[in-house]
């Protein structure tokens, strides 16, 4: 009976021990979920993905302030090609991630993505950053993402005729390179028309100036002014929206000297 009785008390006396860590354990991780939201209370932007590959390193977030890429967050990676990272933004803005590969060095280590109040998803590689990076944003990323991808034949041609050009060049054959040139010339112009069309038809979207400023910066004030007329007052007051005002007024300062001399 004795027995009967001791083993009961055990088990209950190890049970209670067993709930008791459990209700400490679920205590503790609802004090870390809590700090862990009131962290990130002031943060609208919120970036998350994967780097496939990269295991050890650092990786940044940055900014276009005035004319150079300002630091806005470092995340360390170690063990966990995943990463995370919350920010507040004013307003919708191109950033760009970085990575630190340490001693490896490349070109292709440099994302931008056009940033929404929202979630921001990247699913990369360490091999082709770049090259293979699937991004999952807002509205004005999905517009970027829309132009890229049918400027691309202009990029294709612009390839090809370079290495045509090569070609020609070894070749000594003047009638071709002079046919190259033209043909050239012709995709550049195509390209920059098409880009002012595009503006044009998206003067709602922030990341309208922002294409206008970053591929046809030269193009004529007089397309410039008619891409500026299309943004909407939101677009106009936006960051890249004031760039792209200045850049018109900039220009027809230059212009009117040029006229005057």
């Amino acid at each position: 009976m004795l027995h009967i009785f001791y083993y009961f008390a055990v088990t209950f006396l190890t049970h209670k021990i067993q709930m008791k860590k459990i209700l400490v354990a679920v205590a503790t991780l609802a004090v870390l979920v809590a700090c862990k939201n009131e962290e990130h209370t002031d943060a609208n932007v919120h970036i998350t993905g994967n780097v496939k590959g990269f295991k050890k390193g650092r990786i940044f977030i940055k900014e276009l302030k005035d004319t150079s890429l300002v630091n806005i967050d470092t995340i360390e990676v170690d063990g966990d090609s995943n990463f995370a990272s919350h920010l507040k933004m004013s307003e919708p803005d191109m950033l760009y991630m970085v990575i630190d590969r340490g001693t490896t060095e490349s070109i292709d280590d440099n994302l931008r993505f056009f940033a929404d109040p929202g979630d921001v998803t990247i699913e990369t590689t360490l091999d082709y950053f770049y090259s293979r990076a699937k991004i999952k944003a807002g509205r004005n990323q999905e517009k970027l993402t829309e132009y890229e991808k049918l400027k691309k034949r202009f990029t294709d041609t612009r390839l090809e005729l370079i290495e045509r050009n090569i070609m020609a060049s070894k070749a000594g054959n003047k009638t071709r390179l002079d046919s190259i040139a033209k043909a050239s010339d012709d995709n550049t112009r195509r390209s920059y028309l098409f880009t002012a069309n595009f503006a044009l038809n998206n003067g709602d979207y922030e990341v309208s100036p922002y294409i206008v400023l970053s591929e046809i910066p030269d193009i004529n004030s007089k397309y410039l002014d008619t891409i500026v007329k299309r943004m909407t007052p939101r677009v106009a007051k936006s960051k890249y929206g004031k760039m792209l005002l200045q850049h018109l007024k900039e220009n027809k300062q230059a212009e009117n000297t040029a006229n005057i001399q």
